[in-house]
């Protein structure tokens, strides 16, 4: 095995990788207790599932670095997981604002601007849109889509695998792969869209709640999950990263991604417990801002 051929730096290369994803979890853990005890119920659930984005990304990728074979599941699983915390990310968003109600009433006279990425952001010319139920409700089925097709593709993947019809880094026009390779990227993008469009939105109301680091956060692990994976495993397929046996090109390129992965994400748990850990004042209530905007205009 990988690991019983390890000499003495690769064994203490294991070692740290593997301290850094307990210490990662141990850290999640202790912040999930303190946000259970001290936020609201109605956000608890969300933002602890945000939190548990990099260290699950963290303990997948070390199970992969264990069991090399296993390395098709683990990337399934924190694909599937980072699906569903794009979703919860944009309720986030909808809830530090008081609730789907309370945010209506915020920006009553409103529009959303979707000329903004990853979809429209050369589109300059596209008209805004209008604040309203219908279209909360678009943004939220544009997440929600992704949380659960996400899941059906990878039992997809893992029924045509068993069959011999899928192979993780077959993409011929004639392997599934590349196909579903391709419809998972026109599901990012689109999931990806209504979170920028509702960030814009929002950013300046809920910039007392850090809301544009918890943003940069949840960029980063999009980024690093998601392109920097896909950058390395097209040079290992291109032979560009050498074979090195026991391992083969796309071999040594998985591996290469999950110990980035760990270190990257063990920075990013330990950064987000900075960011989540603090208490913030919920938002003035929308008479309120209004009364004293009033009262702003009434003073000489």
């Amino acid at each position: 095995s990988l690991s019983a051929g390890l000499d003495l730096p690769g064994r203490f290369l294991f070692a740290i990788l593997t301290l850094m994803t307990l210490i990662a979890n141990v850290v999640f853990v202790e912040e999930a207790v303190y946000i259970y005890r001290k936020i609201p119920s109605s956000k608890r659930l969300i933002i602890i599932w945000i939190n548990a984005a990099a260290p699950v990304i963290a303990t997948t990728s070390c199970i992969g670095m264990w069991i090399p074979r296993s390395t098709m599941f683990t990337d399934f699983t924190a694909a599937v997981f980072f699906a569903i915390v794009i979703h919860k990310f944009l309720l986030m968003m909808i809830k530090e604002c008081g609730g789907q109600k309370l945010l209506l009433r915020r920006f009553e006279n409103g529009h959303f601007k979707i000329s903004t990425g990853p979809c429209c952001c050369c589109c300059l010319c596209l008209p805004r849109v209008r604040i309203t139920r219908r279209t909360l409700f678009w943004l939220k089925l544009g997440t929600f889509q992704f949380a659960f097709l996400r899941p059906v593709l990878m039992f997809l993947s893992i029924v045509l695998w068993t069959n011999g019809n899928y192979t993780f880094y077959n993409l011929s026009p004639k392997g599934a792969a590349i196909w579903i390779s391709c419809f998972v990227g026109v599901l990012t993008i689109i999931a990806l869209w209504p979170v920028a469009i509702m960030f814009q939105q929002v950013r300046t109301l809920l910039i007392c709640k850090k809301i544009i680091p918890k943003f940069a956060l949840y960029q980063f692990i999009l980024i690093l999950n998601h392109l920097q994976a896909a950058i390395i495993n097209i040079l290992a397929m291109q032979r560009i990263i050498r074979c090195a046996p026991p391992l083969s090109s796309s071999a040594r390129g998985a591996y290469m991604t999950q110990q980035l992965l760990i270190m990257e994400m063990f920075l990013i748990t330990v950064i987000s417990r900075v960011v989540y850990r603090r208490r913030y004042d919920d938002l003035e209530p929308p008479e309120c801002m209004s009364e004293e905007a009033g009262d702003n205009k009434e003073a000489p």
